[in-house]
């Protein structure tokens, strides 16, 4: 039952519809620039939140169990973008979801997801926790240097421009450093209506989606992309996560893990994150440019859900059986 409701996620069916509406019913003129400014103050709650949950203890927790940490931060942040690169050399999507394709594997590990699946097999959940957390919060720097560095934008390179650096900044950087400094007098609040949050974090995010799509779809993005094109991205996606995972498995027997810390490496290494990936496209580039960047996103986060659930089921099966 687990297993079926991580995979029939109730999120996940939010998300298409949100595509579904912005593709028929897009926000145009004084309706987009509406649908923009509400997309901007839940991305500013979204990372006002994120910090407030974040307790200190997980931050320096961040500095233990250093080998699981570094192998995962280097499969993040390293290992998924050179294959991101690769993804760069084949000509068979259009050029702004090959870019979408790279963002995706630039962006910070997933925390929810990631600590579930390492629970269902059975893995080292509070390292889990430390290393997922730990992801996303080096993730808010390194995922906008990352695009700067490797992300080419129209054929010139790909230089944070002086309003994404301010976006960086005054939309991502500060709430959430606000958040975590509030965290001794709103941290109370924030552990006893974790639901309640969770659906604003949610809304934040279909804002962006929301916002993003509309954009997209008034430029003619469903005329640009075929349903062939859509099909290849996925195997795309569905392939790089394979990749990912079979490179965990096997730097977790070379650095010689345990089994439960393998676990960890594994679901928080192969992850990625739609909850920040979104926010950070709508600060980071265009309006309408974000609809293709995030669909290579939205793609993998629902092949990432089915895998690893299937994968999460499969290691605490054998772990019974043993």
């Amino acid at each position: 039952m687990t297993r079926l409701r991580l995979i029939l996620d109730p999120f996940l069916i939010l998300l298409i519809g949100t595509v579904l509406l912005a593709s028929f019913l897009p926000a145009r003129g004084e309706g987009a620039r509406v649908a923009e400014a509400a997309a901007d103050a839940g991305i500013v709650l979204l990372f006002f939140l994120h910090g407030a949950k974040l307790s200190r203890e997980a931050i320096w927790g961040g500095a233990k169990a250093w080998k699981l940490h570094l192998a995962t931060l280097g499969t993040t942040f390293l290992v998924f973008p050179l294959l991101g690169l690769g993804a760069q050399m084949l000509p068979v999507i259009p050029e702004d979801m090959r870019a979408g394709l790279l963002f995706l594997t630039l962006l910070p590990s997933t925390v929810q997801s990631s600590i579930a699946f390492t629970a269902i097999a059975r893995g080292n959940v509070a390292a889990a926790v430390v290393s997922a957390s730990f992801s996303n919060l080096l993730g808010i720097l390194l995922t906008p240097l990352l695009v700067a560095m490797l992300m080419q934008r129209g054929g010139s390179g790909g230089m944070i421009s002086l309003s994404s650096a301010e976006g960086i900044v005054g939309q991502l950087l500060l709430p959430f450093i606000a958040g975590h400094l509030l965290r001794p007098w709103i941290g109370g609040f924030v552990e006893r209506h974790k639901t309640l949050l969770s659906r604003v974090d949610r809304t934040s995010i279909l804002l962006v989606v929301y916002s993003a799509f509309s954009a997209a779809v008034v430029e003619g993005l469903w005329q640009k992309v075929s349903e062939e094109e859509l099909a290849i991205l996925a195997l795309l996606c569905a392939l790089l996560l394979a990749l990912v995972l079979l490179f965990t498995w096997g730097l977790g027997r070379l650095i010689g893990l345990s089994r439960e810390d393998a676990i960890v490496l594994q679901f928080c290494g192969s992850k990625k994150s739609l909850a920040s990936g979104v926010p950070i496209a709508g600060v980071l580039f265009p309006a309408s440019a974000v609809g293709p960047i995030i669909l290579p996103v939205m793609l993998f986060h629902q092949i990432q859900l089915i895998a690893c659930a299937l994968l999460a089921r499969h290691y605490a099966e054998r772990s019974s059986g043993e």
